[in-house]
């Protein structure tokens, strides 16, 4: 039985959905990265990134090819990098709406200030 159209996005979107595969999308938009630079400008463990690079090449968003000892990662098609671009247009109409939602909310007096931070780290008044 076919998946439907809905659960096939829902499960590209759950697989998008790792910090480090994010920021993998990220850096390749700028072109084809070897490992080690993903590794170094990312700063998670070989074995971890790895891992993560495996979901994106298997979910068939990155490619990969063999230069000598070096392997170089690439995006598979521009589409990925548009929605990497579109999902950042989104987010920051979203948090610049909430930015100002709050803002607009501390100048009537419904919500207080942000609290004190104290020295050690933690709100003045937070709970132990």
């Amino acid at each position: 039985m076919p998946v439907p159209l809905y659960q096939a996005k829902a499960d590209f979107f759950r697989m998008l959905g790792h910090p480090v595969r994010i920021r993998v999308l990220e850096l390749l938009q700028d072109g084809p990265q070897p490992v080690h630079r993903l590794l170094a400008a990312i700063g998670v463990e070989a074995p971890a990134l790895s891992q993560q690079l495996a979901v994106l090449r298997r979910s068939g968003i990155v490619v990969s090819r063999r230069e000598g000892p070096t392997v170089v990662y690439a995006l598979a098609g521009g589409d990925v990098a548009d929605l990497m671009r579109a999902a950042r247009r989104i987010l920051t109409e979203v948090l610049t709406g909430q930015g100002e939602l709050l803002a607009e909310l501390r100048g009537t007096g419904d919500l207080p200030a942000a609290p004190e931070e104290h020295p050690a780290g933690r709100a003045v008044g937070a709970g132990r």
